[in-house]
């Protein structure tokens, strides 16, 4: 009779694979194919890609208010990293994407330039947290995704390449490359036709630097140049014997030691109320550019990375995308109580997965350098608005690759989204652009006799902005009629 003999793993000689750790399972890290030294690698190279934002959200939220009051830069760098922190984090550890937030310069022009002059700073950011309580719950309800599929693909391309427009053309204002006309047309190159100063050079020299490098493919190629540029400043400085008010924010120089505790001056500082002055209807609108300019982007943004990190299913769709569109919806309300502006998923993320990137663990290492960045406010101090401003116009730039999604061959979607791109620029409104392209996508449809193919919703914000273009002959009209 024979006889078996157990064996076990010992007597054999092999190995079972050791259990995965409790980072492992709570991230997916061996799930999704990485390691967690790749998540590490890819998390540092994606804050590399985007610290540039540590330096344009403040140079954009510069500006005064209504009353002439002005947010200050040290505590608008505070603001900033500790909003990317948290959201970033938030990120990591609820969505597990490998997704980082920081502050959506789109929603940083509209605050600046359409909301500030008409109210204080604190009533701005409480705007801010509105907004983002109506995208959480949009994206609570599942109502984003309805939205994002109601509004045709042509527009949504449009009003990212004209939020590039709009940002590049605030790069170059402030700048001083662009300059309002004394006489003449509306604006000039410098301040009478032609480049004053070496601050403009500097910028010059910067943007062509990050230009190059972006076309040759260079990793943290914005950082690279940022840095690059204000090395030349502080030596045209010293070479030329430049004093502090010849830069935007002063001599790029720095002020004590390089590391400082952080300044929360701007944390809390927000207002609900004293929007009466407005008018309902301006109030709601601005709700509404805030929403448009934080909405559409990070969707597409959130896609397309999970898709370039293979996370999306076969019908494309990301596992958990609902938990991400929350934690990117919560970066408006968390952006408005920091004082930072709204928070939004970055195209830079896609630079950390090029580097192996798959999970949320990468997007905590990113959120932890934006912590550490609370306590290295005097190094970003160092950095001319001018270099700074650089960055805005290639970021621009990169935005108006969405423009080869458009058919220009078709009129019917061409003209509407020129009109988008064209006039977020011209009328320095964002909402402007917007409305023009959806009143004119509608029309035109409807002059085609296919008046039911841009849904009930298109036409519901034809009416809207109709009124928002119509909105003074409308109270002049009522006025007269009170009389």
């Amino acid at each position: 009779m024979s006889r078996t003999t157990a064996t076990t793993a010992e007597d054999t000689g092999t190995r079972h694979p050791a259990a995965p750790s409790r980072l492992d399972r709570y991230f997916h890290i061996s799930a999704r194919h990485s390691t967690i030294g790749r998540e590490v690698r890819g998390g540092i190279t994606t804050f590399m890609a985007m610290s540039y934002i540590l330096l344009l959200n403040p140079l954009i939220l510069s500006g005064p208010d209504v009353e002439r009051h002005t947010l200050g830069r040290t505590a608008l760098i505070t603001a900033t990293a500790f909003a990317a922190a948290v959201c970033t984090l938030l990120m990591g550890l609820i969505g597990k994407a490998p997704l980082a937030l920081a502050a959506g310069l789109g929603v940083s022009g509209v605050l600046s330039t359409q909301v500030a002059p008409h109210m204080t700073w604190p009533q701005a950011m409480g705007m801010c947290v509105l907004y983002g309580a109506v995208i959480v719950l949009l994206a609570a309800t599942g109502l984003r995704e309805l939205v994002m599929n109601a509004i045709p693909l042509a527009l949504k391309h449009a009003i990212t390449m004209g939020i590039g427009m709009f940002i590049a053309l605030i790069g170059l204002v402030k700048a001083g490359f662009v300059h309002a006309s004394n006489g003449g047309g509306p604006v000039t190159l410098g301040p009478a036709g032609e480049l004053t100063g070496w601050p403009v050079l500097v910028f010059c020299a910067t943007l062509l630097l990050i230009l190059v490098l972006q076309a040759r493919g260079t990793t943290g190629a914005m950082l690279i140049g940022i840095t690059a540029g204000t090395v030349l400043a502080v030596a045209v400085t010293a070479a030329a014997g430049l004093g502090p008010d010849v830069w935007r924010n002063g001599a790029p120089r720095l002020s004590g030691g390089a590391v400082s505790l952080p300044d929360f001056a701007l944390f809390g500082h927000v207002e609900f109320g004293g929007w009466g002055a407005l008018g309902t209807t301006t109030v709601g609108m601005v709700v509404f550019t805030l929403v448009l300019a934080g909405f559409f982007d990070a969707m597409a943004t959130i896609i397309g990375v999970a898709t370039e990190a293979r996370l999306t299913d076969a019908r494309g769709r990301l596992p958990g995308l609902n938990r991400a569109l929350i934690v990117d919806g919560a970066g408006g309300a968390i952006g408005g109580f920091a004082g930072a502006s709204g928070q939004t998923v970055f195209i830079e993320s896609a630079t950390g997965v090029g580097e192996g990137a798959r999970t949320g663990l990468s997007s905590v290492v990113t959120g932890l350098l934006f912590s550490a960045c609370l306590f290295l406010t005097p190094l970003t101090r160092i950095v001319p608005g001018e270099v700074a401003a650089a960055a805005l116009v290639v970021i621009g730039a990169m935005m108006m690759s969405s423009a080869r999604h458009v058919d220009w061959g078709d009129r019917a979607v061409a003209v509407p989204a020129f009109l988008t791109v064209a006039l977020m620029p011209f009328t320095y409104s964002i909402t402007a652009g917007v409305g023009a392209g959806v009143i004119a996508y509608t029309a035109i449809k409807a002059g085609q006799g296919k008046w039911r193919e841009p849904g009930a919703f298109m036409w519901l914000l034809t009416a809207v902005f109709g009124v928002y273009f119509a909105l003074h002959p409308i109270e002049q009209w009522l006025g007269a009629k009170g009389a």
